[in-house]
Order: C-alpha cells, then structure tokens, then sequence
C-alpha cells in the first residue's frame, strides 16, 4: 500500500493543539496532515507554517483554503513561506465552499463558483510553478513573480463531475469531501480522467476524504459522522451531489444510514483495511480520513483507529 498515501484531517481546539496532533501522527509514520479553513479554528496556513517549522517528513495540506477568503497572490505568498520551511511537502488545495457561508462571512459575490475557481487556478498555479502570473480575468487580474517557482502541486476541491473535470484540466489533483465510494469509482473519477483528456496531460491523483472509525460498534461510528459532519447533506451543494449519486430524497436535516454506509469506513481492523484497499484499488492517490469516535472513549477510540493506519503507512 505504500503507493498510496494515508492522511488524517486534523481537528483541534487551537493553533497549539493542532502543531502537537500534527506531530504526533508524524512520529506515528503516517503520510500526511490536513487543515480545512473556516469556521472558528484560525487560519489553515499560519498553523500549517508552524507545523512546518517543527516537523521534517510529514506532508501538509490544505483541503481545503476558500477562494473567496483572499487574493490567489496573496494566498501564493503564504504558500511560499510553508514550501521554504518545509521543502516538497506541501500541498495546496483550494475551494469555492458554499454561497451561504462564504455570503455570510466574507460578503463574497457568490457566482458561478466553478468560473471563480478555474481563475484562482490559473493564477496560483502558474505563479506557483512557474514563478510569474499576468492574469486579467473576470473575477481576478493579477501580475506577480516569485524569486524562484515552489515544488507544490495545487489542487481543486470537487463534489458534482464538472469540478472533478474542471480539476482534471486545470489542477494537480481533486479532493473530495464526504462522497459516496461509489459514486467517486463510477463518475467522479471519469469525470477527472475526462478534464485530463481535454487538456491533453495525465490523469491527476485524487484524493478522497472519508470519515473513519476502526469499531465493531458500526451504529456509535454513525452517530459520530452526524455529530461531526451533520449538516453537509442539508448544503445545496451536497444535497445535489447524493441526488446525483442516486440517493432520492435525501432529508433536509441530515444523514441516512444508507448514506451514511456510502461515506463511512468503519469495522475491525480486517474490515477496515479490506475497504481502504479497495478504495486504492480502484484508482484513489490518497485517503483523507476524519477519525470519528466508535466507543464512548473518544480516546481510545482514535488510538485504535490512529494504530491501525500507522500500520497500513507502512505496508
């Protein structure tokens, strides 16, 4: 499995705690750190600079930054400062989000979220890569050089095909977020290796969150998926997004267990390792995984959870 890269989102009440999580699953042997943005939690890539800082082999991400937050230039500058302190390690992904959240917090002209995000591409990546942008676009103009391009592949958020082939042409990579196994194997996945033939370049890796608990307690693992990840079928975005995976009906408040099932790996060690390989055999770089409890020792719980990943870091 070592082809394959094994990820842990990290979740944590603050910048200290974050660093701390970030180093134990370094010392742990798995592949790669996550931090999303948004909410309360501070901002990914201050706290992804002091990881940076205090780690030497662990890869670190973003999955995602949201496009509306700031400037792409501004965003390549911060990006700049993580790539110098931790050479070849990090990976930028970025997003659109959601209207309501991005309406609410940035006061962001929340349209045609996949035009938006086609430029933030087309100004991060080349100004990354390549060291210098001259952009002018609908949303953005930009012109910036950087003392020296970064070894840092910068990917797309997708849920619907047309970002998973917007991703394929235009990105280093796709990052799902909470979508059914099924439903990445049989159209996201086309959809990308589609956008790769487009624009004439190789099929790009994905990456694919899922919730997580290595439990014979299937039904307390479900539970901690509505306790973390509650209100994603009741966004437009995902709402749309089961619809098209074929899930009718899908109720305004939450989560079904049929949906539920689709998203989350959870069992025993064997039944757990049995899905990720599955998941790798059909064509995913990478697993993004948020650990959710699976007993009422949330501890003990993520410790055989986190155990049985170091294992599979390593095989």
């Amino acid at each position: 499995m070592s082809a394959n890269k094994i990820g842990i989102s990290i979740s944590a009440s603050g910048a200290a705690e974050t660093v701390t999580k970030i180093q134990r699953i370094e010392e742990l042997g798995i592949h790669a750190a996550w931090l999303t943005s948004g909410g309360g939690g501070g901002d990914s890539m201050t706290m992804l600079a002091a990881a940076a800082a205090t780690t030497e082999t662990i890869l670190l991400g973003t999955s995602i930054v949201q496009t509306w937050s700031r400037h792409p230039v501004t965003l390549v500058q911060q990006t700049q400062v993580i790539a110098d302190l931790a050479p070849g390690r990090f990976r930028l992904g970025i997003g659109p989000s959601h209207r309501n959240a991005m309406e609410k917090m940035f006061g962001a002209d929340f349209r045609a979220p996949l035009g938006h995000l086609r430029e933030y591409l087309q100004i991060t990546k080349p100004l990354i890569q390549s060291g210098s942008i001259e952009f002018e676009g609908r949303w953005y103009s930009a012109a910036a050089s950087l003392r020296k391009p970064l070894d840092v592949p910068v990917m797309g958020s997708a849920l619907m095909p047309g970002a998973f082939e917007l991703c394929g042409a235009e990105a280093d990579g796709a990052i799902s977020w909470v979508c059914p196994d099924f439903y990445l194997r049989k159209t996201a996945m086309q959809a990308l290796k589609q956008g790769a033939r487009n624009a004439s370049k190789p099929t790009p890796p994905m990456i694919v969150h899922a919730p997580i608990s290595v439990t014979e307690n299937v039904e307390m693992a479900r539970n901690g998926v509505r306790n973390r990840l509650g209100y994603f079928p009741s966004t437009p975005f995902y709402a749309r997004m089961f619809a098209e995976a074929g899930f009718i009906g899908t109720p305004v408040s939450g989560w079904t267990d049929e949906m539920l099932d689709s998203v989350l790996i959870s069992g025993d060690e064997e039944a757990v390792t049995e899905r990720i390989q599955g998941i790798f055999e059909w064509g995913a770089s990478e697993l993004l995984l948020t650990i959710v409890p699976g007993s009422d020792d949330a501890d003990a719980s993520e410790d055989r959870t986190l155990d049985l990943l170091a294992k599979l870091s390593e095989s």
